[in-house]
């Protein structure tokens, strides 16, 4: 057993004629999305040049107003149509190096690209329509990418949630009934590209990106619905069921593959179907949710049968307590949680992870002012929170000395003490 690295490795020979695309192969470009390609294809620079603009316009105008009129028009989706890039553009690009933007994952970031540049499997693929936004006013992270395959199939890829915060409280703002503006977008998305690819398409993405995908799916246009193979998610929460309700979800349900780890936190959240695969995972907790820790035999995921026990327990507990919380109550929580999360005073989860113990100790400060009750669930998903970083920072290290990997130790035994002191 390996990971989708090693599938590249042992499988990258195969061309898809030759072995069929599949829910690995999903995962992949569902991570390939991931990377910052915003210094690759010309309108992506514009596209972020229109987003300041267009926040300047936010604090003149009023947020609410600026959300209703960019929703209507369509401009957070513009591209530069006809506009393609292949992988051997990227890689000979001067700033090729930026494509790894989020140092979380740099290392396997990188592995995964040189693994599809190097492969029969996947050196052809192009990617064109990429959109990033990233809008504080909006509480906005959203990011697209149109996948063309060696084989003329075509993978809409939407992007997880990246390593701001602001992505992290869009999250958690899914557990509204009413749509957010991420969602929205992806709706638009697929619309908009669905008109500039040729025949059937796969729709996909990781984390946050797996729930646009079945959003969009739901919600596009009949003619584009129809035209959609599979719909991968890889680890994305789900919906409220009035959301689904409202969407045609019925109708797109049996084409839905779904795939969580053994301990997931993320792709329960809000998910009350059965009609889900369990991925076994090299590591432990909500850390599972990093694709690249997930395991593969051969050409497919290694199964196992369910969700460990505990994990499933503490899932239907949060889902249950979400679901008994009016819309004011959730925005009252979300707006909370942000704010504590704020009292680190960084903007991303990189400065966060650099700076930890100064952030933990901001945020124990600011939890203080916090209602008990809401402090509790708080708590637990900062734990959680806590996990995630605390494995990416092992990761990070592992290259390290012996010194510098006891330092790093240590420093971890401190802050799950941190965390142990709160109530």
């Amino acid at each position: 057993m390996g990971t989708v690295l090693e599938y590249l490795k042992e499988y990258g020979d195969y061309t898809l004629e030759e072995m069929p695309f599949g829910e690995v192969d999903s995962l992949i470009l569902s991570q390939f999305s991931y990377l910052k390609f915003d210094e690759m294809l010309p309108g992506a620079e514009g596209a972020q040049a229109a987003g300041t603009e267009e926040q300047a316009e936010v604090r003149e105008a009023g947020a609410e107003a600026e959300r209703a009129r960019r929703m209507s028009v369509g401009r957070d989706v513009e591209w530069q149509t006809g506009q393609t890039v292949s992988l051997t553009e990227m890689r000979q690009h001067a700033s090729y190096d930026t494509l790894y933007g989020d140092e979380r994952y740099r290392r396997d970031n990188t592995a995964l690209f040189l693994g599809m540049y190097g492969s029969r499997r996947f050196h052809e693929t192009k990617i064109m329509n990429y959109v990033n936004r990233i809008d504080l006013e909006t509480e906005t992270q959203f990011s697209a990418a149109t996948i063309l395959l060696p084989d003329g199939m075509t993978y809409v890829a939407f992007r997880g949630t990246d390593e701001t915060i602001v992505g992290w409280k869009e999250d958690l703002n899914l557990a509204f009934s009413e749509p957010v503006p991420g969602q929205r977008m992806s709706v638009e998305y697929l619309n908009q590209t669905a008109k500039e690819i040729k025949g059937n398409f796969y729709v996909g993405g990781h984390s946050k990106g797996g729930n646009l995908a079945v959003y969009a799916a739901m919600n596009c246009q009949e003619e584009v619905r129809r035209r959609i193979l599979v719909i991968y998610d890889h680890d994305g929460p789900g919906f409220r069921p009035k959301v689904k309700e409202q969407g045609a979800y019925r109708e797109i349900e049996a084409r839905i593959c779904k795939t969580v780890p053994r301990s997931s936190l993320v792709g329960m959240l809000l998910y009350s179907e059965e009609a889900y695969r369990v991925v076994e995972s090299r590591t432990i907790g909500v850390a599972q949710h990093n694709p690249y820790t997930w395991l593969v035999r051969e050409d497919h995921f290694q199964i196992v049968d369910e969700i460990r026990p505990g994990r499933k327990f503490m899932d239907e507990a949060l889902n249950q307590w979400i679901l008994s919380l009016s819309q004011e109550e959730m925005h009252t929580f979300v707006d909370t949680f942000y704010e504590v999360i704020l009292a680190s005073e960084t903007d991303n989860l990189i400065d966060f992870t650099a700076n930890w113990m100064k952030s933990i100790h901001r945020i124990r400060m600011a939890l203080k002012e916090i209602e008990p009750q809401t402090e509790k669930v708080i708590l637990q998903i900062l734990r959680a929170l806590f996990e995630t970083i605390s494995a990416n920072l092992k990761e990070r290290f592992r290259s390290r000395s012996e010194a510098d990997r006891e330092k790093l130790e240590e420093g971890i035994r401190q802050l799950e003490q941190a965390f142990r002191k709160q109530p």
